[in-house]
């Protein structure tokens, strides 16, 4: 069954033809109960179809408020570049307590498929991003919908759980798998990868990412990483900043 979409304002959108571009808030119904996200419409009266860029968020921001994910990563580079930043850019919200897993990928991909049906999202420019929980969620939804995605930037983020305090952070796709990162490379071969990490991650530890990374190489796969020395969890803002993997990014096509 389809979500039934449906508008609520929330943060003051761009009015056509602005300068600077801005958020608004949209909601849907799936499973019975309302879900608030996010959508960055860019300045200006770029013509559509529009890249679109999907962002999970982390742990910090999960909720129900439907504007906590603006908060951490993505959203604040989108506020200090709203009058540059190309693209459309759509941003769920993951309920307390939970993964980016089963439903809230699905309420992620509705979320997705309205917003760039409204706004005139390029369906052949539609790239998958995600922070700590969030890079877990980029895995997940990737491997569930390896047709989608024109290219992908998962960000601190690791197929294992990582500590014994949070059992439920891992990539359900490959949980059973003897070598989850042959397996990753192997069904994701097809599509552009950038990966970033922070060398003194002590929450989520970059093992995983160096591990893709190998696997990627030894069949021919496109994927990079970029790992921070120095630098601990927040590979975020580095990683947001950095203009190189936006071009890089905005380079590629489904």
């Amino acid at each position: 069954m389809l979500p039934l979409l449906t508008a609520c304002a929330a943060l003051p959108g761009p009015a056509p033809g602005s300068a600077r571009g801005g958020f608004v808030e949209r909601q849907l119904e799936l499973d019975g109960r309302t879900w608030r996200y996010q959508v960055f419409v860019p300045a200006g009266q770029a013509k559509a179809p529009r890249p679109v860029v999907l962002f999970l968020h982390g742990s910090g921001e999960r909720g129900s408020d439907g504007r906590r994910q603006l908060s951490v990563g993505l959203g604040p580079y989108l506020l200090a570049n709203a009058r540059t930043f190309p693209a459309l850019v759509v941003l769920p919200q993951a309920p307390e307590g939970e993964e980016w897993l089963g439903r809230n990928v699905t309420m992620a991909m509705a979320a997705l498929e309205a917003a760039s049906d409204e706004f005139g999202g390029d369906r052949d420019r539609t790239y998958l991003t995600g922070m700590s929980m969030g890079g877990y969620g980029t895995w997940e939804t990737a491997l569930l919908h390896p047709q989608r995605f024109a290219a992908l930037v998962p960000v601190c983020g690791a197929l294992h759980a990582p500590r014994a305090e949070r059992p439920t952070l891992f990539v359900e796709q490959v949980a059973g798998e003897a070598e989850p990162w042959k397996v990753v490379a192997q069904r994701l071969r097809h599509v552009p990868v950038w990966s970033f990490h922070g060398a003194d991650d002590p929450l989520v530890p970059p093992e995983d990412d160096r591990r893709l990374l190998q696997a990627a190489r030894e069949i021919g796969a496109d994927f990079r990483y970029t790992e921070y020395t120095g630098v601990g969890h927040n590979a975020w803002d580095p990683a947001y900043r950095d203009a190189a993997m936006w071009e890089w990014l905005f380079a590629q096509r489904r």
